[in-house]
């Protein structure tokens, strides 16, 4: 050791330069340094760490873009060839053919003469929103009550009647008698699908506070006097943001089905919906010839259920913190 000092002074090295005297602090060595830790920045990351994501919610941009963008940009008008009858059933080839290549006309014209691409998109823009309303209604109702539920016993008694009576009815015949019974408009089709829907999102919910409710954090907050719906807020319902996301990721979805499935047997809605557009080419589905009329909203539908399903599911992952590793 004497030798490297002598081989460093010899380099001309002050002694100051390598060795300094270090001050202890009590209050210094109380302090605990931590990365900061945001939440949201953390889900976005364990988001965008898997490419497949990237992918498909780049997909849902395009969908998003030409369902509620396209649509007013363009000058859209069903009945404009009605008079046409060589303007009708046309495929793609046969459609650019007589109106001229065009982005209109690349998935052929229709039973009116309207072009089928311009056609699916605005018939998306009405399933989307559609879709979007309910889970919105269903999903706040469904997770605030459902916490009440999970908390209070007099309105669990009470509520556990009413669910065992409205879930033992079938959902697709209780909305089939709604809309029979009131016109087939688009609210009249929001207020069918959230006047029962949210109960099942409810019970969920319910479920998974009876979980969480009683463990020592929420006892010990308790004790010290919070009040219940400040230890719901703060304690219990961010700690199921994975949760509501993943049940928000299998409703918006199932509305799109909803809606398709009621158009298809023929008391959907009365707007040239994505349901309404496959229930009207039903028959081109047989027809030889006119098959890409009715593949072609079945396609879009199905992309659009899958992509919006795959990226609210990784998204409820990415919001479980215990991901965030």
């Amino acid at each position: 050791m004497k030798q490297e000092l002598t081989n460093l002074n010899g380099l001309g090295i002050d002694e100051k330069e390598l060795f300094s005297f270090i001050t202890h602090s009590d209050v210094d060595s109380e302090k605990i340094t931590a990365p900061r830790y945001s939440y949201w920045h953390s889900v976005f990351r364990v988001f965008f760490k898997k490419k497949i994501n990237i992918i498909v919610l780049s997909v849902l941009a395009v969908i998003i873009m030409f369902a509620f963008i396209y649509p007013s940009l363009i000058e859209y008008d069903r009945y404009a060839n009605i008079t046409d009858a060589s303007a009708k059933h046309l495929l793609p080839a046969a459609a650019m053919e007589k109106f001229g290549p065009s982005i209109h006309w690349i998935l052929g014209a229709g039973a009116s003469g309207e072009p089928t691409f311009d056609t699916i998109w605005v018939g998306s823009q009405i399933s989307i929103s559609l879709a979007l309303i309910c889970a919105l209604i269903n999903m706040s109702i469904g997770v605030v009550l459902g916490a009440v539920w999970g908390f209070s016993k007099k309105f669990d008694v009470f509520m556990m009647e009413v669910y065992n009576i409205v879930a033992n009815v079938p959902y697709v015949l209780l909305i089939s008698v709604l809309v029979l019974i009131l016109s087939a408009s688009f609210w009249t089709m929001v207020f069918a699908l959230t006047v029962t829907g949210w109960i099942g999102t409810a019970y969920f919910i319910r479920t998974q506070v009876i979980i969480i409710r009683d463990r020592e954090y929420n006892l010990a907050s308790k004790c010290l006097g919070t009040s219940t719906f400040r230890i719901a807020i703060r304690n219990i319902l961010p700690f199921m943001t994975s949760v509501i996301v993943t049940q928000a990721a299998t409703e918006i979805p199932s509305y799109i089905s909803y809606e398709v499935f009621l158009a298809y047997i023929g008391i959907g809605l009365s707007e040239m919906s994505l349901g309404r557009l496959i229930y009207e080419a039903q028959a081109a589905m047989v027809t030889n010839g006119w098959q890409f009329e009715f593949w072609s909203p079945v396609v879009v539908v199905s992309i659009i259920t899958v992509v919006l399903y795959v990226v609210g599911q990784n998204l409820g992952d990415a919001s479980d913190p215990r991901t965030h590793m």
